[in-house]
Parts: structure tokens; C-alpha cells; sequence
């Protein structure tokens, strides 16, 4: 094994799983880590002047990437400034690993100023959280918050690195990354009964969340929809999270745009669902009750079917926008 130090190996464990970019603001508590960064040519050091600007430029990246993202703050005021936008990191589903300085262990006794247990504070907003008590638990914990933030449901975790961590020297092993797969069959069962309810569905509409676009799943979504006859929407969070795919998909016929979940109009089509077929940040098939055009049936270019009920789904999907839609 390597004799390296804590600082050392937390660097090359990051490189291990694959980052490039490290985010942060740093404290006195991370000073060793700035002195291992001053002579590291692979890894970029982002500075932002804020934690919760940190946490916004580590939650775009890893939407954009789908790669981990890294941050690094400054004990516990730091953690405490960054907890608005980690919570919004959390509802996004985004890969962060989040690292916080700490003081060196044998300090914490005293209870120094800036000194609180880390852990406790960032655990409503992250999948796992930890704290590193010995350099040679450095790599197994550092994988372990990677594995998790990468495994689906995608999310942020956090680790707590005291200073005489880094600053400790030993022969480390630093293992190697696993990863959970992403790509999972569904339930035979449940799909089976899924296309039962989509085959007997009277007026389909499709709203598709944020999975879509992270399991890059826009032809699938597309196929279904021409093979059903329904028309479609994006959430904004499946915007956000398929800005590149959304691009080139929205133009399809049966996927004209994105709504916002919260919507007005968007509750008042879909007030009654008839079922829900993969709830949440999936893909819900609901009835739809009425049109918002007043009654007068619109169809859209390229429908299997023109009967009026189709008809109208469309016209609640489309509503008074003009785009790709003629009377019936």
C-alpha cells in the first residue's frame, strides 16, 4: 500500500471516481486541502464567494453532466448557508458529494467555536451522511458516498473530513469505486398491468417526469405515445434534467412543449385521474376531464384516431397556443 496523506488520498480517491471539477468555499479547516490542490494538475478548484452559490453550480453541473459532483465548504456556517439550495439539490435528484471541514478530533471536546456535529445537520437533505475518524476508513467512506449518490434514485450524500484527517500520513489503500446499476427491468407483473391500464384508457395524457429524460428514455416515451394516441408534456424538471434531448423531442407532435406541475390549467385538466401509473418523477397517464377550449374539439397533425374524446385530450395538452393544431 501507498504511504500518502489523508489530503493525498482524498484527491486521488475523487479522481478515482471519475471527477474533474471540485467546487468550493474554503475555511481555515480546509487549508490542507488547498495546499494538496496548489500542486494538482488534474483536478479544476471552482471558488464561489457563497456556499449556496456553491451548492447552485455543483447542482447544475451534475444535471447537465450526469456526472458526480464535488463540494467542498466551510464547517458548520458553511454547511448552514448551503442548506437551501442542498434542499433543492435533494428534490432535483442531482450526484453531490458534499465534503465539509471539520476541526481536528482532539479539539472537538472543547467544543470550539464553528465546531457542531456535522453529520446530523445535513442528513434531512442528503441520502447518507458521514463523518471520516480514521485515514484508514478515508477510502471506504469516500466510495461509499459516491456508490450512493450515484445509485438510483441519484442524490446528494455528505462526508465530514476533520483536519487531522488530512493532515495524517500512513499507507492507505484506496480500493476501488463499485457502482449500483442504473438501468433496471420493471416488474413483469406491474408492466403487464401497466399496459392493460393504457390499452383500455379512454383519454390518455402523458406527463413525463425527470426519469425520462436521466434514463435517456425520450424514444421510448415518444413510441408510446404514437402507439396510444396520447398527447404529451415535459415537467420543467424533466427540461432541466434532458436540456439536450428536450431540444430535439419538443418538436414532436405528441410532445409539444413542458408544464409546470403546479400549474393552474395543469390541475384543472387533470383534477380526476383515472390512474397513475409510475407516480411521482416518472410517467403519469391521467383522464382528462375536460378541455380547456371551451368545449370545441382540436385535433392535432399526425393522430391515429379523430374521434372527439381524442379530440379533446389533445386540446387540454395543447390548450390556445395555435402550435400544430387545426378544428376538428
Amino acid at each position: 500500500m501507498p504511504a500518502m496523506s489523508g489530503k493525498r488520498a482524498f484527491l486521488e480517491l475523487l479522481k478515482q471516481e471519475g471527477v474533474e471539477i471540485l467546487f468550493g468555499n474554503p475555511g481555515t479547516t480546509e487549508l490542507p486541502l488547498m495546499d494538496a490542490l496548489a500542486v494538482e494538475n488534474e483536478l479544476r478548484y471552482v471558488l464561489a464567494l457563497q456556499e449556496a452559490s456553491v451548492i447552485g453550480m455543483a447542482d447544475g453541473y451534475a444535471q447537465a453532466s450526469g456526472k458526480l459532483a464535488v463540494v467542498n465548504l466551510h464547517v458548520t456556517p458553511g454547511l448552514g448557508n448551503a442548506m437551501g439550495m442542498l434542499y433543492d439539490a435533494q428534490k432535483a435528484g442531482s450526484p453531490i458529494l458534499v465534503t465539509a471541514g471539520q476541526h481536528d478530533q482532539d479539539f472537538n471536546t472543547t467544543e470550539p467555536i464553528l465546531w457542531a456535529d456535522l453529520p446530523p445537520i445535513a442528513r434531512p437533505f442528503v441520502k447518507w451522511s458521514a463523518e471520516v475518524h480514521r485515514l484508514a476508513d478515508l477510502p471506504r467512506l469516500l466510495h461509499r458516498a459516491a456508490k450512493t449518490a450515484l445509485a438510483p434514485p441519484t442524490g446528494p450524500v455528505f462526508l465530514s473530513l476533520p483536519g487531522d484527517i488530512l493532515k495524517a500520513e500512513g499507507e492507505v489503500d484506496l480500493l476501488a469505486p463499485t457502482r449500483v446499476a442504473a438501468q433496471l427491468r420493471g416488474d413483469p407483473a406491474a408492466v403487464k398491468h401497466a399496459a392493460t391500464v393504457l390499452a383500455e384508457a379512454k383519454r390518455p395524457l402523458i406527463v413525463a417526469g425527470d426519469a425520462v429524460a436521466r434514463s435517456k428514455a425520450h424514444a421510448e416515451l415518444i413510441e408510446l405515445a404514437e402507439l396510444i394516441g396520447a398527447p404529451g408534456r415535459q415537467t420543467r424538471f424533466a427540461a432541466a434534467a434532458g436540456a439536450g434531448a428536450r431540444r430535439r423531442r419538443q418538436r414532436h407532435v405528441y410532445l409539444p412543449g413542458v408544464v409546470d406541475r403546479g400549474a393552474r390549467a395543469h390541475r384543472r385538466g387533470v383534477r380526476h385521474p383515472q390512474q397513475q401509473l409510475l407516480p411521482h418523477s416518472q410517467t403519469a397517464l391521467s383522464g382528462a376531464t375536460r378541455a380547456r377550449c371551451a368545449g370545441r374539439p382540436l385535433c392535432w397533425h399526425g393522430a391515429q384516431r379523430s374521434d372527439d374524446r381524442l379530440c379533446r385530450a389533445g386540446a387540454l395538452a395543447w390548450g390556445r397556443s395555435g402550435t400544430r393544431h387545426h378544428r376538428a
